[in-house]
């Protein structure tokens, strides 16, 4: 079975669907999500990718990420998502929404998200997947500003490029 993914316009109104390469490899523009759980020190959960992921292998990246299934909510997608990815159940909330193009390997695949950035507290110990996560870490905001700087490559290119709104919002919450 073909694993799809939605395609929107960029004002993220659903135009069809595509499998989730070849929308990668013809660089359109589908729907996304990025979730971010801090803890109750404000640390924020961090997850490496597995070695074996078809792009972004092994980068540090936001606590889950993945796309919605045609016909599935946003917000039960990345619910479900976090539980398959890490083992955590919370309550998350949207914060934002981005758009962003990137290319993500040497083969050409391109990331044209319109992405949803989902917020949740949660102290919950992760069960990881491995199929998915290599390792997680919990990080203060301020180190991980930091090092994104000057270890940028160790970094999903997602995260790069919504950090700086992330930290915005963040610091209305600690």
């Amino acid at each position: 079975m073909i694993e799809k993914v939605i395609l929107v316009d960029v004002n993220d109104r659903e135009i069809g669907e595509m499998g989730k390469m070849e929308a990668h490899l013809e660089g359109k523009l589908h729907r996304a999500f990025s979730v971010f759980i801090f803890n109750s020190t404000g640390e924020l959960l961090l997850q490496q990718r597995a070695d074996d992921k078809y792009h972004s292998a092994g980068k540090w990246t936001n606590t889950c990420c993945s796309h919605p299934r045609p016909g599935e909510e946003t917000l039960k997608a990345a619910n479900r998502r976090l539980i398959e990815e890490m083992g955590i159940h919370c309550n998350i909330k949207h914060v934002f929404s981005f758009q962003y193009l990137a290319e993500v390997t040497a083969q050409g695949l391109i990331e044209n998200e319109y992405d949803h950035v989902f917020f949740g507290e949660s102290d919950q110990v992760p069960a990881i997947n491995p199929a998915e996560v290599s390792a997680y870490k919990y990080v203060k905001m301020a180190d991980l500003s930091h090092d994104i700087k000057i270890n940028p490559d160790h970094y999903t290119e997602w995260l790069k490029i919504c950090f700086d709104r992330v930290m915005e919002q963040y610091s209305g919450l600690y």
